[in-house]
């Protein structure tokens, strides 16, 4: 479950202190503080994600070399639309929609 911050509403339509809470996505955003009954709106913060997780660079030996060391068979685009292989076992070129046997 997401944790959402809220964001206290003050009588005069100024922002007042932030607080937490652990909501399902389908719940609706709360209009009032659990606890004080105050007016509150629901703010937008950044996600919190792990660097391991976010997209960063890749790790490990990813050369030519290793790569077929491990089995594995390396295509490329080419500018004609199908997929030409570089490296490994495999036909030695895919089209588009094309099944392997």
């Amino acid at each position: 479950m997401p944790l959402y911050e809220y964001v206290i509403l003050n009588d005069d339509g100024s922002e007042g202190s932030t607080f937490e809470v652990l909501q399902r996505i389908a719940d609706t955003p709360l209009k009032k503080h659990p606890e004080t009954g105050q007016r509150v709106r629901r703010i937008m913060s950044p996600p919190s994600v792990k660097k391991q997780y976010s997209g960063g660079p890749i790790k490990g030996d990813t050369s030519n070399k290793n790569l077929e060391r491990l089995g594995f068979t390396k295509y490329q685009k080419s500018k004609t639309g199908t997929y030409e292989k570089i490296l490994g076992d495999g036909p030695d070129i895919v089209k588009r929609g094309q099944q392997s046997e």
